[in-house]
């Protein structure tokens, strides 16, 4: 008996999913966040996991992970100490940024400080023009004493971004040999490797976050790796921000691929519900402790842009640029809010209420939890409405102190806005909705897609509670809560494949460019996407090389990404590809103009190891059946008296009328009055309007 196991750290709790390979049984071990060194909640989890479940560690065929080591080492500036080389002349590269502002009308707004200082950025003479061409030599004497101040900084790391290397990547190769030799134990990454396409900036600025998050991700994984490997566990893999699993050699070559993977995987996990249940358009929507995330899979494929910045407020309003640190990586296509359970609420000095950005995260935690948190959060002013149970979460491992939660609402909102407590709650609930809704509507409205003709699969440890809530504001008709919804984006670190992207930039006009061209450059990308699968040990029958051309007007500045047909490129390939570039820009934009000239700007190729299909499933089971009642406030009626099912104990078949609540471990669902839900062959709870 085989099983796979995932791990997802979240802002207050950690997450261990256990998936039954063959029957698809799932398990879950759920234990609070540890920030002080996250491995510690990810080996407690996977103990628990283990002993509860009895599973043999020998029997575990896959082990994934889905890391915020990156991310929060650019958040909170904690990343290595790194260097920075560029061409003579462009020392500043990172520093002049672009001109892109997340509000126009700021004059005095500040760009994220720069990761490499200035002292730290070094210049050599060298020169490749934009044919690819030689113009000046490798300044091969200069080596040395860059070495030298690069080892009396004491630097751990050093980026090398040099120009037009994504055409000839000779004098960047050369560089880097010549430090390596000259640096041992420092950590080398050439944007050649990292990143060969076109933009300079963009490219030199994934290469320096990959430098600089590096040595703490490589740590991070060592100590991780060696913890499991001391368990009996296989080999580590991390998930990939555009949806797939790599081993860890891979990701420390790669360290900016990793930094949305806690994300990615819920959007797969919701991608694979809606393939299971025969739902093609979905919106994914998962409400942590920290954050809330939307995605739109239309049609069964999962949107991704390698439009992204990290580091910056854009982190959580990314669909806005001139935020962050620019990373052009596939990444999936989600918005996210500041919008958790553990978001504090709070008064600005206009005297309006708020919530967020800041979060009580797992230390010390909402006030309700009674570990020493005094701010009101979203999950007290639940707690205060009745949505959780006022007595114990987590199938009452975690006793809750509602005094504490309802004097805390009644401290900071109720007394400064002449409210009751249970007043100050709902609207505390009422603001958080809101910003989630607007998630909803940038990912589905904003990108060309009606909400209302999209079922919303809702999960994490707070978004079944929520759900309804905004389906209402946009009009979605249905709401799937999927089994274990509280750990359900650990299910998508099993339920995914081994993925890794390359791109490489091809500049030339598509309608007369030589197929030959195209196909050279793509084979040379199959000849490293078969070596990774190589070194993965994929057979053959389960491996797949999805190739993808960005393409864009001749006077447009940004592209967007279509297919490439499978098999030999021809030139009716080359038109087909066309074709489907003029259909999504008439999609995005609204318009398309068929007579303008498009032009090829970069080719892209994944590599995929195709792991064995899972089906998700947790069937309630009726002796496990109870019944109880709390009071509970609903919009329009207040509190009133409610039944509260143990979801567990909800066998297939059976009809909840709302109002309802439904709870299990993990997470719990609000049904409001007005809504009913049907528990399917699979264990999903199915919400429509009645």
């Amino acid at each position: 008996m085989a099983w796979r196991i995932g791990i997802d750290i979240g802002g207050t709790f950690t997450d261990v999913a256990m998936v039954e390979e063959t029957g698809g049984r799932i398990g879950i071990a759920k234990v609070l966040t540890t920030p002080h060194d996250f491995g510690q909640a990810v080996i407690e989890g996977i103990r628990q996991g283990l002993h509860r479940h009895g599973i043999d560690p020998g029997n575990v065929s896959l082990l994934s992970h889905a890391t915020t080591v990156v991310t929060n080492a650019l958040l909170e500036r904690k990343g290595a100490r790194a260097g920075f080389i560029a061409t003579r002349g462009f020392r500043d590269l990172l520093e002049l940024r672009r001109s892109s502002r997340i509000d126009l009308y700021d004059l005095f707004q500040d760009a994220p400080s720069v990761l490499v200082p200035r002292r730290w950025r070094f210049e050599i003479t060298e020169r490749i023009d934009a044919q690819g061409e030689v113009v000046t030599r490798l300044g091969e004497e200069e080596v040395a004493g860059i070495a030298a101040a690069i080892r009396s900084a004491g630097l751990e790391t050093v980026a090398v971004s040099l120009m037009f290397s994504f055409l000839n990547d000779a004098h960047e190769r050369r560089l880097g040999a010549l430090l390596r030799e000259a640096l041992p134990g420092v950590s080398v990454f050439l944007s050649c490797d990292v990143l060969p396409e076109i933009r300079e900036f963009e490219r030199a600025s994934t290469t320096a976050v990959c430098a600089y998050v590096g040595p703490l991700l490589a740590g991070y994984l060592d100590r991780l790796q060696r913890a499991t490997a001391s368990l009996g566990l296989p080999d580590l893999h991390v998930m990939g921000s555009s949806g797939g699993v790599i081993d860890i050699a891979e990701a420390l070559r790669m360290p900016a691929a990793v930094v949305e993977s806690g994300p990615a995987a819920g959007v797969i996990a919701a991608a694979l519900a809606g393939r299971q249940l025969g739902v093609a358009d979905v919106i994914s929507f998962d409400m942590g402790g920290t954050t809330a995330k939307a995605s739109v899979i239309a049609g069964g494929e999962i949107a991704v842009t390698a439009e992204y910045e990290v580091g910056g407020s854009g982190n959580a309003n990314r669909w806005q640029n001139g935020t962050g640190h620019p990373i052009r990586v596939p990444v999936i296509d989600l918005a996210e809010v500041s919008a958790g359970g553990g978001s504090i609420a709070w008064i600005d000095p206009g005297g309006s209420l708020r919530v967020g950005p800041h979060s009580a995260g797992a230390d010390p935690g909402p006030a309700g939890y009674g570990a020493g948190g005094t701010l009101p959060t979203v999950t007290d002013a639940d707690l205060v409405l009745g949505y959780l149970d006022r007595q114990s979460l987590l199938g009452g491992a975690l006793v809750v102190d509602i005094a504490a939660a309802e004097r805390a609402i009644d401290q900071a909102i109720a007394r400064p806005l002449g409210l009751t407590v249970p007043e100050a709650a709902a609207r505390i609930a009422e603001i958080v909705n809101a910003n989630m809704a607007e998630a909803l509507r940038i990912v589905s409205i904003e990108r060309g897609h009606d909400a209302r003709a999209f079922s919303l699969i809702a999960f994490g440890g707070a978004g079944p509670v929520h759900a309804v809530a905004l389906a209402e504001e946009l009009q979605i008709p249905e709401v799937i809560v999927p089994p274990v919804p509280g750990a359900f984006s650990a299910l998508g670190l099993v339920a995914t494949d081994l993925k890794r992207d390359y791109v490489r930039t091809l500049y030339a006009d598509l309608g007369t460019v030589d197929p030959a061209r195209v196909a050279g450059v793509l084979g040379a990308m199959e000849a490293s996407g078969t070596a990774m699968l190589d070194a993965a040990r994929v057979p053959p029958e389960r491996r797949a090389l999805p190739r993808q051309a960005d393409l864009r007007y001749r006077r447009q500045a940004y592209e967007l990404t279509v297919p490439l047909a499978d098999g030999e490129i021809t030139r009716s390939s080359l038109d087909a590809a066309m074709a489907a570039f003029h259909g999504k820009h008439e999609l995005t934009y609204g318009h398309a103009n068929r007579n303008e000239p498009v032009q090829l700007v970069n080719l892209r190729l994944t590599a995929i190891g195709r792991l064995p299909a899972l089906m998700l499933a947790r069937r309630g089971d009726a002796s496990e059946a109870r019944e109880r009642r709390r009071d509970v406030w609903f919009a329009g009626s207040g509190f009133r008296s409610t039944p509260v099912y143990w979801r567990p104990g909800l066998t297939a078949g059976a009809i909840i009328t709302g109002p309802v609540i439904i709870e299990a471990v993990d997470s719990t669902t609000v049904v409001p009055p007005g809504w009913t839900g049907r528990v399917d062959d699979m264990g999903f709870i199915r919400l429509t309007r009645s």
